[in-house]
C-alpha cells in the first residue's frame, strides 16, 4: 500500500526555518527555501496538507509535500496562526492597537485558503484562546464573547451569527469532537458561590444542558474531550490553597458524559496537584499523574475504574501515541528528564531515555517515534531536537541556536502504516548521532555520595563504619547514648558529653555515670550517699583494687587490639570480618600472578571485549563519546582474532 503522506518535521530558530524529511533519511527538504527575515510562527493544517509561515510582513501557505507555495497574504505584524480542521480556512492573530478613528481594531482575521480572500474579521484582545473553534466537519465554529456564545456557519460568513446562548459567568468553553459536537462551559463562581461545569447540545444550543457539575473549588479549567466527543475530562484548579499545603492552589478533577448518564470527581489515593492527564485515542480510558513527588501515574477506563498503576516516580507528563499502544511517562521541567515508555496490552515497560531539558514532547503520527526538543528561552543553551526510536534508541539529532519551536507533519491514521502486534525494531541512527558522538565527547557525571578523606580515598569502606542498610554491622546503642559503641567508651576530659567532676551532660541535664541516669541536683547529696552513708570506705577499697589490678587491664588492653575500654562483640566481629576479606584479596592477587604469559594475555584481551561493549551501550544510550574511544572500538576485530588465535595456542 502507498502512503500519501511522507514523514516530516518543521523547525523555526532565530535565524532560519526549515523542512526535514523525517526517517530513514532526515534531509533537508529541497525545494523549501528558508525565508531571508526571522519567522515569527508556523502552523502545519490538521490532515497535514499545508504548512503556512507568518513573517512581519507576509503570511505564505505552502502545500507541504513539495514545499509548493500557494498563497501569500499581505498581513503585518500576524504572531499566530491556525487552520481548521479541514485546512479550508486560516484564521491570524495580531497584537490589538489602539486606532486614530476609535474604531475597534479587527485583529482576528479568517482568511480561504484556496483563493487567500479575506472572509470575516473579529476583536480579539487576549491571545490566550483566540481563534474560532471548528466542528470536525466545518459545518459550525463558535466563540466566547463577554459570557456569550456566538455560533457562525463558515459556508456563509455573510449571515453573521445564526446562534447563540448567553451564560452568566461563562469564562471558557470547549467544542468537542465528533460528529455530534457538544459545548462545555465553565461558569466562575460569584460571591461565595458554586463554580460549575455546563453542557450543551451545539445543535440544540438554548436546550436545558445535558450534563453539570458544581464544585467550590475552582477558579480555572483545563478540559479535554476524547476523540469520539462522547465525555470530557475537567482539571479544576484555585488561586489559592486554604490548606497552605500548595502555593499554586488546590487542583481537582471530574468526569463528565456529553448526553449526561455519567458524571462524578476522580478519586485520587494521594495529596498534592494534578501534574498532567490524557486520553487514550481509543476514547475507552485515561491517565492521570498526580500527587507530590515522587508523584503517582494511573490509569482509569471511562466508568473511573482503576485499570492499572505504575507506582511512584519522579514524572509530570504522560502521553500515548497516536495508536494508543504504547503509553509515556516523563519528568521534565524542573525534574531530571527521565522517559519511561510503557507497552500498553502488556503494561510492561519497553525501554528508557533520558532527555534532560526538555520543552517540547510530540510523538510521529504512525507512533514509532518520539520528538524532544530542548528549546528557547526556557532554555538558551543546548538547543536542538533528538529523535528517538520506541526502543529508546537514538535516530537523529539536529543542534540549532536558539531554536524557538519544532513540530512533526501531522497525518491522519488512514495516511500512515499500522503500528506492527510486536514492537518494531529500531532502524539505523542517521550520520548525525555519529558525528555528535565525536564533536563533543561525553561528559561523565561524577557519582555523589559521603565524603571521603583523601588518605582512605580509592579504597573499599571497611565494614566498621557501612551503615545498617549497606551491609555494616547492626549495632545496639547503650542506654541513654545517642551514638553506638566506637572502639572507645571515654570521650576526652572536657569534652562536649566528656565526664566532668564524675557527671556528664546529657541534653542539659546532669546525671551520675553509677545512679541509672536519674537526675541529681548539683550541691545535694547524691542518692547514693543518701542509702549508703559508709560509701566512703567503698571508694577506698575501690582504688586499692584498681591499683593492684592496674597490669590485668592493661594485658586486656593488648588482647583487644591496644584500645583501652571494653570492645563489644559486634565490633570484634567487624574487624575480623574485615581482616578475611583482606585475606581473600590477597589470595586472589596470588593466584593472578601463578598464570602463565599466555593466560594472562587472554585475560587482558577479554578486559577489552568488556570495555567495548560498555561503549555500544553508551552510543545506544545516545551518549557522546571522544575519539579515543570510538577508536578502541574499532579495534574489536582485530583482538578477537588474537583472541581466538591465544585460545587455539593454550589449548594445544
Amino acid at each position: 500500500m502507498a502512503y500519501q503522506v511522507s514523514q516530516q518535521y518543521a523547525f523555526r530558530a532565530q535565524k532560519s526555518l526549515g523542512l526535514v524529511h523525517g526517517p530513514p533519511d532526515y534531509n533537508a527538504v529541497t525545494d523549501f527555501h528558508s525565508p531571508d527575515v526571522p519567522a515569527r510562527t508556523f502552523s502545519y493544517s490538521a490532515d497535514g496538507r499545508l504548512l503556512a509561515y507568518a513573517l512581519p510582513t507576509v503570511v505564505r501557505i505552502f502545500q507541504a509535500e513539495g514545499a509548493q507555495l500557494l498563497q501569500e497574504l499581505s498581513i503585518p505584524n500576524a504572531l499566530d496562526l491556525r487552520f481548521s480542521p479541514r485546512g479550508t480556512y486560516l484564521s491570524t492573530w495580531e497584537r490589538p492597537l489602539k486606532l486614530e478613528d476609535g474604531s475597534q481594531h479587527k485583529n482576528l482575521r479568517v482568511f480561504s485558503t484556496s483563493t487567500g480572500e479575506e472572509l470575516v474579521s473579529f476583536s480579539q484582545k487576549t491571545q490566550e484562546g483566540w481563534d474560532l473553534q471548528y466542528t470536525i466537519s466545518e459545518s459550525h465554529a463558535l466563540r466566547l464573547v463577554s459570557s456569550e456564545i456566538q455560533v457562525y456557519r463558515p459556508a456563509d460568513w455573510s449571515k453573521g451569527i445564526v446562534e447563540k446562548l448567553k451564560v452568566d459567568g461563562a469564562t471558557s468553553v470547549s467544542l468537542s469532537p465528533g460528529l455530534n459536537p457538544s459545548v462545555a462551559v465553565f461558569v466562575a463562581g460569584k460571591k461565595g458561590g458554586p463554580a460549575s461545569i455546563k453542557i450543551y447540545g451545539l445543535l440544540t444550543l438554548n436546550a436545558p444542558p445535558t450534563c453539570q457539575k458544581s464544585t467550590f473549588k475552582a477558579d480555572r479549567t483545563q478540559m479535554k474531550w476524547n476523540t469520539l466527543g462522547t465525555q470530557v475530562l475537567v482539571l479544576t484548579q484555585t488561586e489559592v490553597d486554604n490548606t497552605n499545603k500548595n502555593y499554586y492552589g488546590e487542583t481537582g478533577m471530574y468526569l463528565l458524559s456529553a448526553v449526561g448518564n455519567f458524571d462524578c470527581r476522580i478519586p485520587l489515593d494521594r495529596d498534592g496537584p494534578i501534574h498532567d492527564f490524557a486520553w487514550n485515542p481509543n476514547s475507552k480510558e485515561f491517565g492521570v499523574v498526580y500527587g507530590y513527588m515522587p508523584a503517582k501515574a494511573m490509569l482509569f477506563d471511562q466508568r473511573v475504574r482503576t485499570i492499572h498503576d505504575f507506582g511512584a516516580a519522579p514524572v509530570n507528563t504522560i502521553s500515548f501515541n497516536p495508536q494508543g499502544r504504547l503509553v509515556l511517562l516523563a519528568g521534565f521541567g524542573n525534574l531530571a528528564g527521565k522517559t519511561d515508555i510503557y507497552d500498553r496490552r502488556t503494561l510492561n515497560k519497553v525501554c528508557s531515555l533520558d532527555a534532560p531539558g526538555t520543552a517540547h514532547l510530540e510523538w510521529s503520527p504512525d507512533g514509532r517515534f518520539l520528538m524532544t526538543a530542548i528549546l528557547s528561552p526556557r532554555l538558551r543553551v543546548d538547543n536542538g531536537l533528538k529523535v528517538w526510536h520506541c526502543t529508546g534508541s537514538l535516530i537523529h539529532v539536529q543542534l540549532c541556536e536558539e531554536l524557538y519551536q519544532v513540530a512533526w507533519r501531522p497525518a491522519t491514521l488512514d495516511n500512515v502504516p499500522t503500528f506492527p502486534p510486536t514492537i518494531p525494531q529500531a532502524p539505523p541512527a542517521s550520520e548525525s548521532v555519529q558525528k555528535i558522538a565525536l564533536e563533543k565527547p561525553a561528559v561523565v557525571a561524577k557519582p555523589a555520595g559521603a565524603y571521603r578523606p583523601p588518605a582512605a580515598r580509592g579504597t573499599a569502606t571497611p565494614t566498621l563504619f557501612k551503615r545498617e542498610d549497606e551491609g555494616g554491622v547492626a549495632r545496639t546503642p547503650g542506654s541513654g547514648a545517642a551514638t553506638p559503641p566506637r572502639a572507645y567508651n571515654r570521650p576526652p576530659p572536657g569534652a562536649a558529653g566528656g565526664f566532668t567532676n564524675g557527671y556528664h551532660n546529657n541534653g542539659g541535664s546532669y546525671h551520675h555515670p553509677q545512679n541509672g541516669g536519674r537526675r541529681h541536683v548539683p550541691g545535694a547529696a547524691s542518692p547514693q550517699q543518701a542509702q549508703h552513708p559508709h560509701d566512703g570506705d567503698k571508694k577506698k577499697k575501690k582504688k586499692v583494687k584498681k591499683e593492684n589490678g592496674k597490669e590485668g587491664v592493661e594485658d586486656k588492653a593488648k588482647v583487644n587490639g591496644g584500645l583501652s575500654g571494653d570492645v563489644s562483640p559486634s565490633m570484634l566481629q567487624a574487624v575480623q570480618g574485615e581482616v578475611d576479606r583482606l585475606t581473600e584479596v590477597s589470595a586472589v592477587q596470588a593466584a593472578e600472578s601463578s598464570l602463565d604469559p599466555t593466560a594472562k594475555k587472554i585475560r587482558n584481551l577479554n578486559k577489552k571485549l568488556k570495555a567495548i561493549e560498555e561503549l555500544k551501550e553508551k552510543v545506544k544510550r545516545g551518549e557522546r563519546l571522544e575519539a579515543t574511544q570510538l577508536k578502541k572500538m574499532e579495534g574489536e576485530v582485530e583482538i578477537r582474532k588474537e583472541l581466538v588465535g591465544l585460545s587455539e595456542k593454550l589449548a594445544a
